[in-house]
């Protein structure tokens, strides 16, 4: 039985986790999915490393929703490059699922861009542990998630 590894935070507004997870239920079943919820986005990093080490998870995803100001995105960088180095460190896939509140300007808008971003994260999630050949077959189109695809360059 293949293990999902979930780790989000308490900072965030929208619980992505809970669309990701249903969306991994809907497509596919014989799964294990381990949720840690950590209290920011720079806790992240050592919640997907435990989950893939010290849980065994086969793959994880990472939610997190950096504020506006440059210190959210200093420290989503900084996150960012915590969730690499535990992917090096692991030899394992972490789906660094962020959204940026600056990225839509209503809440309602937000939260519409929060729950289509991790359906399509957990879709790729689903692809890169048992289907690898269909994002092979996606190569250079161009998809985007959250938002309209851009589609290849003609």
């Amino acid at each position: 039985m293949k293990k999902i590894g979930i780790a989000d935070t308490t900072f965030a507004r929208y619980d992505m986790a809970r669309d990701a997870i249903d969306e991994i239920k809907k497509n596919i079943t014989g799964v294990r999915i381990i949720r840690k919820t950590v209290p920011g986005i720079k806790d992240l990093p050592v919640a997907c490393k435990k989950l893939l080490e010290d849980d065994n998870c086969d793959i994880c995803m990472a939610f997190g929703m950096p504020g506006p100001e440059k210190i959210d995105k200093t420290c989503a960088h900084e996150a960012s490059q915590g969730i690499i180095l535990s992917q090096l460190m692991t030899n394992k896939h972490i789906l660094e699922v962020f959204v940026h509140e600056d990225e839509a300007e209503t809440e309602k808008e937000l939260a519409g861009l929060c729950e289509r971003r991790a359906r399509e994260h957990a879709q790729n999630l689903i692809n890169l542990l048992f289907h690898p050949e269909r994002l092979e077959k996606q190569a250079g189109t161009g998809k985007r998630e959250g938002f309209e695809d851009k589609g290849p360059l003609k």
